[in-house]
């Protein structure tokens, strides 16, 4: 039986993924489905406009002025280039914090140019340099803002945290006693939930109902709107949510999570795309999430046209020949 993302070696096929992906309304009724929409997931970094959520409602983030792509940098995995560190450092200055409070530890950067540079100049790899890095200090510019402890804002236990899980099972309307908890890669906690739950949130994210609270509806338009108006922050260059929320302007709110988790906001429907491939293989989510709004309709000839290498991606070898593709190849079941 054909799995539903094919990766092709030239014209022979090499490897495929199974996918889970559920659609769902503002109001929670499944729409369409693939695989099983109820997986168990933890959507890791697409949870991040959820938990940024705590820094718009306790003023945190108008005490410490907050321009909407600085906004942006707290829902953001982003690729650490240096518009991206120098946002977070600005941030910090005006906590009154160092780099060092930063707690969500270090890797390279997805961009290379500036890891480059860094080793030109014979300097070391700084928590600033982590895709995290935005989510992190807004999260401190919310304990900051609070009076509360700032050594342990990534513990499960400070009312950071739990604020955040609040948030989480309000939007997503999952409980919070069900809601399982890990670790997620930058050491703050992670949320396992069902991935029609996931779209939920994302499709309130979108466009909030009257089953959230007034301000809470605020809270997450605020946020929908500064993803969308500075997706170079979200991610950054040649990066799939910066790429889709530029060319659909205003009309998708989108973010990636790690072990191959994509989640989008459809803002002037209401509905929420969550998908989970299932080997955590990222090189699927793209192919897979472009074929999910191709098939309801979201989009047209010309916008996939400048989206087309996520539409079938190609497969490179180390030369950066094109020598294989990966295309999606499955049909959205009605639900």
């Amino acid at each position: 039986m054909s799995k539903p993302i094919l990766v092709y070696r030239g014209e022979y096929l090499e490897s495929s993924h199974d996918v889970h992906i559920a659609v769902v309304n503002n109001e929670g009724k499944l729409l369409y489905s693939y695989g099983n929409p109820d997986r168990l997931t933890f959507p890791r970094s697409s949870m991040k406009p959820f938990q940024a959520v705590p820094l718009i409602e306790t003023g945190a983030a108008e005490h410490f002025r907050y321009s909407p792509a600085e906004l942006s940098l707290s829902c953001a995995s982003h690729s650490g280039e240096q518009f991206h560190r120098e946002a977070v450092l600005n941030i910090l200055e005006r906590l009154g914090l160092t780099e060092e409070a930063l707690q969500c530890g270090t890797h390279i950067p997805r961009d290379i140019e500036s890891y480059k540079q860094l080793l030109r100049d014979g300097k070391d790899l700084t928590p600033v340099f982590s895709n995290c890095s935005g989510k992190h200090s807004g999260m401190l510019a919310t304990a900051v803002h609070m009076n509360e402890d700032v050594s342990s804002y990534r513990e499960i236990h400070h009312p950071l945290q739990q604020r955040i899980l609040e948030v989480i099972e309000d939007i997503c309307s999952f409980s919070k006693e069900e809601i399982q908890l890990s670790v997620d890669g930058c050491g703050v906690p992670v949320h396992q939930l069902p991935l029609s739950h996931a779209a939920l949130g994302f499709a309130r994210l979108a466009k909030p109902n009257e089953t959230l609270s007034p301000k809470r509806a605020v809270a997450l338009e605020t946020i929908r709107n500064a993803m969308m108006q500075h997706p170079e922050m979200v991610g950054g260059t040649d990066r799939f949510d910066t790429d889709l929320m530029k060319i659909y302007d205003g009309r998708v709110v989108a973010k990636a999570g790690a072990e191959a988790v994509q989640c989008i906001g459809l803002v002037e429907e209401g509905i929420g795309i969550a998908i989970k491939v299932e080997d955590g293989a990222p090189r699927a989510t793209s192919v897979a999430a472009i074929e999910v709004l191709k098939q309801l309709g979201i989009g047209d000839e010309q916008i996939f046209e400048v989206l087309k290498d996520y539409v079938i991606a190609p497969v490179l070898n180390a030369r950066n020949d094109t020598i294989g593709i990966i295309k999606a190849d499955f049909v959205l079941e009605k639900a």
